[in-house]
């Protein structure tokens, strides 16, 4: 467009040119964030459908999930990555809960949707987030509802919200006009919920050799950001010594908590098990999580595009880097503890404690029947303290179902004592 002022001076014209310049910029701007944001609403919309019916590993709405993942893949040239086409399907027996004290187990069937991007790079970097859910039967064993038989659990946030992001960063890349110096692999995980197995089934068989990957970026539960907090929770910032100062550097609106672990219930674990560099993005967990109310209206949608823009910085700037070294972390910072009881609670990730802030409350549950509130404080149980979310974990690892001990929390400036039965 070229703007022709015949009876205005120069220096009129360039201020005229400056200002139009800048509203078209804020335009542009505009409609970029616009349309980031309804891409994400869709993915989002489609994914968490009842038509979906909770994504289920095997089941006819994670097929479904499947194909939308691959349409879109193919959508923005993404090459197949997978043993067949795009799909990397495998078996693996599933020991919900119900099973786990007879060692027993159902067979399943999951499947991995793999996309490549190929910048003709010697690394890559693999970015990438569970599709599955819980389905509709009983949440196979892992819904928190008090009567989840028959309910959709459709995941919208766990993890539609992570695949929406997938699919979106798949889309920036691919488009932007430019090689960056990696290749990228684009990664939606089958049969997170049941153990990280398509995760782990992938680093056992991967398509492209390990120690190609520059490192792995993974985003479990990313719509849920809290406008009043605006925390956002990084994990496996310590499995490289270059994380903490460029995702510090980087960020200018979020409140960041930092998790240094590379050990953790997603599926970064899996890649930090193989000594590759990762990091989780996840905004915090809440009151719906593994329950049918996990729904599409409870998504801060701008919000998401907020976390994607800033871990669109974060892979730019990753792709810059020609080696990230790895750095193990301590196996006694994020003690993964079996345990046979559970108290009901939903804690608040984002608190940085003391205790274990109660985020949400589980009806029939032992807490409930104690008389635990949302917003309490946890800093005990029995004799063990609870100094943040792993100590919790490690003192319930200490009971057994049936067992009564005291609870020690703090409500405002009172500290109560509540008897438990698990």
């Amino acid at each position: 467009m070229s703007l022709h002022l015949p009876f205005i001076n120069s220096a009129l014209k360039l201020k005229i040119l400056i200002v139009l310049t800048f509203i078209l910029g804020v335009s542009q701007s505009l409609l970029v964030a616009q349309s980031r944001e309804d891409l994400v609403r869709k993915h989002i919309t489609y994914l968490a459908s009842d038509a979906m019916e909770g994504r289920a590993p095997g089941t006819k709405g994670e097929k479904m999930a499947q194909e939308y993942i691959v349409q879109v893949f193919k959508s923005y040239g993404l090459k197949p990555a997978g043993s067949k086409k795009y799909f990397q399907p495998f078996d693996y027996t599933e020991r919900s809960h119900a099973h786990h004290a007879e060692g027993k187990g159902i067979e399943r069937k999951g499947t991995n949707v793999i996309g490549y991007l190929d910048n003709k790079a010697d690394k890559t970097i693999v970015i990438g987030a569970h599709y599955d859910h819980l389905g509709n039967e009983d949440g196979r064993g892992s819904s928190l509802a008090a009567d989840p038989s028959g309910q959709i659990h459709n995941g919208a946030d766990d993890n539609a919200s992570g695949v929406a992001g997938l699919l979106e960063l798949a889309r920036i890349f691919s488009q932007n006009n430019k090689n960056e110096n990696v290749n990228f692999l684009f990664m939606a995980y089958s049969a997170e919920e049941a153990g990280l197995i398509g995760s782990k089934f992938y680093t056992q068989n991967p398509v492209k050799p390990l120690n190609q990957v520059l490192c792995m970026l993974n985003m479990d539960m990313i719509g849920r950001l809290r406008d009043s907090t605006r925390s956002l929770i990084i994990g496996g910032v310590g499995t490289s010594p270059v994380w903490i100062p460029l995702v510090k550097k980087l960020n200018s609106e979020f409140e960041l908590k930092f998790d240094t672990a590379g050990m953790g219930p997603s599926d970064h674990a899996s890649f930090y098990l193989k000594d590759i560099p990762v990091l989780h993005f996840f905004s915090g967990t809440h009151s719906d999580y593994h329950k049918p109310s996990d729904d599409i209206e409870k998504i801060n949608f701008p919000g998401e595009v907020n976390i994607l823009n800033y871990i669109v910085k974060v892979v730019d700037s990753c792709a810059r880097i020609p080696s990230i070294p790895f750095t193990k972390t301590k196996s006694n910072e994020r003690k993964m503890t079996a345990f046979k009881v559970t108290l009901g609670i939903m804690a608040d990730y984002s608190f940085g404690g003391p205790g274990v802030k109660v985020d949400g409350v589980s009806p029939d549950k032992p807490a409930e029947k104690a008389g635990i509130l949302a917003g309490d404080l946890i800093m005990k149980i029995g004799d063990y303290e609870t100094a943040d979310i792993y100590k919790y974990m490690e003192a319930l690892g200490k009971f057994e179902k049936g067992q009564k001990t005291e609870i020690e929390i703090k409500r405002g400036n009172s500290v109560l004592k509540k008897e438990v039965m698990f």
